[in-house]
């Protein structure tokens, strides 16, 4: 298996291989082979216990002022009541991606404002993390890769794979993550020119085919799939299908939702998204097959203002576009709590906006 198209420059994946296989801390899990080794000391997950906590947060990568606000705001829970690992879900490096696994940007967006959340961030890719001709295009689906490789390099910054799994903790494990990536199904521009990407190409397949596996071989009492784009939205983006409202295959995200149909719901309590700038937990519906979509996209950037283009087609507990926050997922073998924080962008104060068992 391998995660870079044929034609792209090696150097930028590091040679990594199998040889990743054997890092420690487990957040290998059910990797492809095609993984990168670490250069540095990395932050591992608990290997045993009876509890996870998990912060969860979305299209954070924009270093700006509202970031920093909703870091600190992480940070101050985090001193309370620790976080064992975070989930990053996508759009990690805003506007476009980074150039390259050195890019001063993996600085200025990730570490600097995270500082002080010393453990592992498993980062999903977004469609800003592969723009080409417009920002958020997702139509260059390679750049991800640097990504990839700047795994490499952070002590916190997870992502040894396009997709891979997490296993809190390592022995025994109450929750595992499939980190799941589905830009070359969800790209206004869609890959047309190179058949590895495609919806039914090298990527995708193998992709399906290890999370089928993976999912089938979990002995976690949870397991959670964590996307970029999501299955169903009431925000500005909408459900997969009729993304941006838009009637025009595959723009409208089809062969996103046909993948989540076929491989994800049903099979996980829990599918994590990001994208609309909107913290959401809806409920399960039929289609959905007893799978919660949650939505936590905004931890630098709301959607205040825009429309709703999934309004009013999916129950919802809790839905806000015009608050800043992040959630709190606490997972033990009997239950599973989410909680919402909203944070002040004047003051950085972190309220509790939701809070409930959902399993």
């Amino acid at each position: 298996m391998r995660d870079v198209s044929p034609g792209i420059d090696r150097r930028a994946m590091l040679g990594g291989m199998a040889a990743g296989l054997g890092l420690a801390g487990g957040l290998l899990g059910l990797s492809p082979a095609a993984a990168v080794p670490a250069e540095v000391t990395k932050y591992g997950v608990p290997q045993r216990g009876s509890s996870v906590r998990a912060l969860l947060t979305g299209d954070a990568g924009t270093g700006t002022r509202t970031q920093w606000t909703v870091a600190d705001a992480a940070r101050s829970v985090h001193a309370r009541t620790p976080f064992d690992l975070a989930i990053g879900l996508g759009d990690n490096i805003y506007e476009t991606g980074p150039n390259g696994p050195d890019d001063t940007q993996f600085a200025d967006k990730f570490e600097n404002p995270n500082a002080g959340l010393d453990f592992p961030w498993a980062m999903v890719l977004g469609n800003h993390d592969t723009s080409s001709i417009f920002p958020g295009d997702g139509g260059w689906l390679a750049r991800g890769n640097d990504e990839v490789a700047y795994h490499a390099k952070s002590a916190r910054w997870w992502m040894p794979s396009r997709y891979y799994s997490v296993r809190v903790p390592e022995v025994a494990p109450i929750v595992e993550f499939f980190i799941l990536d589905v830009n070359p199904l969800a790209a206004y521009i869609p890959p047309l020119l190179d058949p590895y990407w495609a919806v039914n190409g090298t990527f995708m397949n193998e992709q399906r085919a290890w999370l089928d596996q993976a999912l089938a071989s979990s002995t976690a009492q949870w397991k959670i799939a964590c996307t970029h784009q999501p299955y169903l939205s009431n925000g500005p983006h909408g459900n997969a299908g009729n993304y941006e409202g838009l009637p025009i295959e595959p723009l409208n995200g089809v062969h996103a939702k046909r993948f989540f149909e076929d491989h994800v719901l049903g099979k996980v309590s829990l599918l994590l998204s990001g994208h609309d700038h909107t913290l959401q937990v809806l409920e399960p519906t039929v289609a959905c097959k007893g799978t919660r979509q949650i939505v936590s996209g905004a931890a630098a950037k709301t959607s205040s203002g825009m429309p709703r283009v999934g309004a009013g087609t999916n129950p919802e507990m809790y839905y806000t576009q015009s608050e800043l926050g992040f959630m709190v997922l606490d997972a033990t073998t009997s239950s599973l709590g989410l909680k919402v924080m909203t944070v002040d962008p004047a003051t950085g104060h972190a309220a509790t906006a939701f809070e409930r068992r959902l399993a």
